[in-house]
């Protein structure tokens, strides 16, 4: 079992009956040196700072009693994920439903549009037709290339190597 299952299981205890799900778990340093562990959590309600900081001075606490990384000086960071962050659980796409997303399958393609809905297995992304210049439209139309779809689109969770909500100041 490695550093970050390890820490994983450290965590039950504090995510409230499952209340809060861990989106990621980082352990930078292990080998010699300053110890860095950061974990990202967050709820379907989101988390507070308050409620980060509580389960840091906890988990903290315990990791020390443990003596888990030995005689070696660590630092824990536990926050939540950020609206840059790329959407990971699907209990993080349900809390986006109606946002913009911008999606990259693990063909390489690129899939952007509002979220509509969410089941076990994969998203509904309304994809909007894409608005191109007409000087565009004539050289792209002398090339044969796959269009993208348009409209309700079901994306599989598993075709999906990184989502990430699309940030707007209009």
């Amino acid at each position: 079992m490695d550093d970050k299952e390890k820490i994983a299981g450290l965590l039950g205890p504090y995510l409230n009956d499952g209340h809060f799900y861990v989106v990621d778990i980082q352990v930078a340093g292990r080998r010699g040196g300053h110890i860095k562990v950061t974990i990202l959590l967050d709820s379907d309600a989101g988390i507070t700072i308050d409620e980060c900081a509580d389960i840091s001075r906890k988990l903290g606490t315990q990791m020390d009693e443990l003596n888990f990384f030995g005689e070696a000086p660590f630092t824990l960071e536990v926050s939540s994920p950020g609206v840059d962050y790329p959407l990971t659980a699907p209990r993080q796409f349900v809390r986006n439903v109606g946002r913009q997303l911008v999606v990259t399958l693990a063909d390489g393609n690129t899939r952007k549009g509002t979220l509509e809905s969410v089941t076990s297995d994969h998203i509904v992304l309304v994809i909007e037709p894409e608005k191109k210049p007409k000087s565009k439209k004539k050289k792209e139309a002398d090339l044969i290339t796959e269009a993208a779809p348009v409209g309700p689109t079901p994306i599989l969770f598993s075709q999906i190597k990184k989502a990430n909500v699309e940030v707007s100041f209009k």
